[in-house]
Order: structure tokens, then sequence, then C-alpha cells
């Protein structure tokens, strides 16, 4: 593996740390503006957060939030020697009892039940994919996410964002190359309902 081939953790514990990881198809780490941005959004809200990064690959999310103060990060990937490469890195940093990489197909665990919620989740999948509308109703349906869950999502900058689940309200947006991202917060219809009547 080339210098081409590895991450920078950009805040927190291991600011700076490089590691690396194997080619593989549709492997396309968030780049480093974008995850900066979203970090910056997530400031206060990461500390002891349970954390879902569903199309690891690299692991850059879930490694930046491990970074940062999450309390546990479960990292999915299907690619055999990527989910090696995750194992390696999580015991470099000595990370293991905070984090579990699990080889699964994201998109088929999310059609399942979850087993516990997550506070934050990372939904980045290859772009050819094209399964973030059906991710995000997976997730709600099968109770993957706690009461006021943040969704991350990421897609190609050229395609227009579509509906989001009920109760799903955008936080913040950006775009950085071909690459356009939402941070989503989940709210209880009750919570949404109250704050539509004070407006």
């Amino acid at each position: 593996m080339g210098r081409g081939n590895s991450i920078r953790i950009i805040g927190g514990r291991f600011r700076g740390r490089r590691l690396r990881f194997p080619s593989a198809a549709g492997l396309r780490p968030t780049a480093d503006r974008l995850r900066e941005t979203l970090f910056n959004w997530l400031q206060g809200e990461i500390d002891g957060a349970a954390c879902l990064d569903l199309f690891a690959g690299s692991g850059a999310l879930g490694l930046e939030a491990l970074s940062r103060g999450a309390g546990f990060v479960r990292f999915v990937e299907s690619a055999p020697a990527v989910v090696r490469q995750l194992r390696e890195n999580l015991r470099l940093l000595d990370l293991q009892e905070r984090a579990v990489v699990q080889r699964a197909d994201g998109v088929r665990l999310a059609r399942g039940p979850a087993g516990r919620c997550y506070d934050l989740v990372f939904l980045d999948p290859p772009y050819a994919l094209r399964v973030l509308p059906a991710l995000c109703s997976d997730l709600e349906r099968n109770r993957w996410l706690a009461r006021r869950a943040w969704i991350y999502l990421e897609q190609e900058s050229r395609r227009p964002w579509f509906e989001l689940p009920p109760g799903w309200r955008v936080h913040r947006e950006a775009r950085a190359g071909q690459a356009a991202c939402r941070l989503v917060r989940r709210v209880t219809m009750a919570a949404s309902k109250q704050s539509d009547e004070s407006r």
C-alpha cells in the first residue's frame, strides 16, 4: 500500500495519525474537508455516543469518532481485506474494547433487527449503489436509531436529495467536489409537533 492508501485522523486523541487501508471496489474515504465540517457540526455530541459506521471502508468516520471520544463504534464492511485492516488499525490504536468490526453487507443488515439503538449513524455507501433512501427507511422501521439520533448522509453532488422519513430534520448540509452531505436529526413526532406549534 502506498501513501495514497491512507487516511489521517483530523482531531481528538489521535489527531494527525495516519492509518493505511487496502484498495477495494467502491471504497472512497470521506474527504478531509467534509469530515472536518461534519465533526465541527457534531461538537459536543460525540462524547460517549454509540455509533454505527454502516459502510465503513477505510473506517475514516468511525475512527474519527473514536478519536473524539465516542463510547462505541460498530464498523460494518463486506470486503475481507478491508475488514482485516480495520481490525489491525483498531489494534494499533488500542481501541478494540470500544469497537467491533463486522463483516456483512450494510444494505442487508439494515433490513433486519438492530439489536441495539445508535446515537450516531454514518451512511456513505458507494455512490453506484444508490441505496440511501431505502437505508433510511430500513433503519427507521427496524429500530436502529436512538430517539434523537444523528444521521450523516453522503452522496454524489449531482444527485437531488430525497424525501426523508417522517420525524427526520436536516440540520446542516455541505458540498465538496463530487460529494454532497447532510447531517440529519431524528426527532420524536411529539417534539416535532410542539416545535411546529411554537412557530
